[in-house]
């Protein structure tokens, strides 16, 4: 089945498989997929099928609909292409496609060697505001902070109504180590400060979102 690699800043946060004839992007959320950013506009620009093959059309966006660095009104996609939406890409990926060929197209981002996950393990310790439990290990790719039941690791909303986006941000596990990347920008802190681009975990870090507080830690083997 063809499907999206949605990537910010370069990271893949997620996969979308395409299995109906359109889908909408945008930031309002009766999009199919919504992207959280203020320069995002409400209903950006739209994937759909039509005789055999996929298209992009932007709707009529703000800051305009790239594809492979190039702004587009129309296109047709193929294997491997990048729909660019400010500092969002969705790369399309075709049937068929070997999971090596996905990694090669995504940035360099590759999964850990199990030698690598042997040497050094990654833990988020709840310190205030626990959902589900007071300690997570990192083990995934991508691991996904936020309120939504999709979510890796749940937290509590903020503020009188308890507001939390469903997807705060991401920890992504490299070979060269974890980074943490906002998903809805300036949401989550990282050492008190607002989160508003990728930055290297150290041991002891702090990461806030909403009401719940973690301690990100390191334990080698």
């Amino acid at each position: 089945m063809p499907k999206l690699l949605l990537k910010f800043e370069s990271a893949v946060i997620k996969e979308i498989n395409l299995d109906k004839p359109s889908f909408t992007i945008g930031r309002k959320p009766d999009n199919d997929i919504v992207l959280e950013h203020t320069t995002v506009s409400g209903h950006h620009c739209k994937v759909y099928s039509a005789g055999g093959t996929f298209f992009v059309e932007d709707l009529g966006s703000t800051n305009g609909t790239f594809l492979n660095g190039k702004k587009v009104l129309k296109s047709g996609l193929r294997q491997n292409d990048s729909i660019g939406i400010v500092k969002y890409a969705l790369v399309f990926v075709e049937d068929g496609t070997k999971e090596g060929d996905v990694s090669a197209n995504t940035s360099g981002i590759k999964s850990v060697s199990p030698k690598t996950q042997k040497r050094v393990k990654a833990f988020l310790e709840v310190l205030e505001g626990a959902v589900d439990k007071q300690e997570y290990e990192i083990t995934a790719t991508s691991t996904y902070i936020g309120k939504s039941n999709q979510a890796n690791i749940p937290i509590k909303g903020s503020g009188i109504f308890g507001g939390a986006p469903d997807m705060a941000a991401v920890i992504t596990m490299r070979p060269d180590g974890f980074f943490l990347m906002p998903i809805k920008e300036e949401f989550a802190k990282h050492n008190g400060n607002p989160l508003k681009t990728k930055i290297t975990l150290q041991d002891d870090d702090i990461i806030e979102a909403g009401g719940t507080k973690f301690r990100f830690f390191i334990k080698s083997d």
